[in-house]
């Protein structure tokens, strides 16, 4: 037990090292690193919007002639939407 003790306490110490050098650092991102990301957030958002909007539009039209509800629809065709699994769309 001791032997794993002391293990431990040596990892715990290299963690505490690790978080001091992470803390000490005053900026790990440059602003063209960040500036790229949330380009590509908006534009994967952007796309997530696009396809969300075809796949009801496309799923309405297919609804107009079918005799049962949006929610028996979904489940025989075996659709999981986002809202079943209370995702949103993150705000631009």
């Amino acid at each position: 037990m001791q032997k794993e003790i002391q293990e431990l306490k040596k990892e715990c110490a290299g963690y505490l090292e690790r978080l001091k050098n992470i803390k000490a650092a005053t900026n790990h991102v440059t602003p063209e690193e960040k500036e790229q990301v949330y380009r590509e957030r908006q534009k994967y958002c952007k796309e997530w919007r696009k396809r969300k909007r075809m796949a009801t539009e496309l799923s309405d039209a297919i609804l107009e002639g079918y005799p049962k509800s949006k929610k028996q629809f979904f489940e025989e065709v075996g659709i999981e939407t986002d809202e079943d699994y209370k995702v949103t769309l993150p705000d631009p």
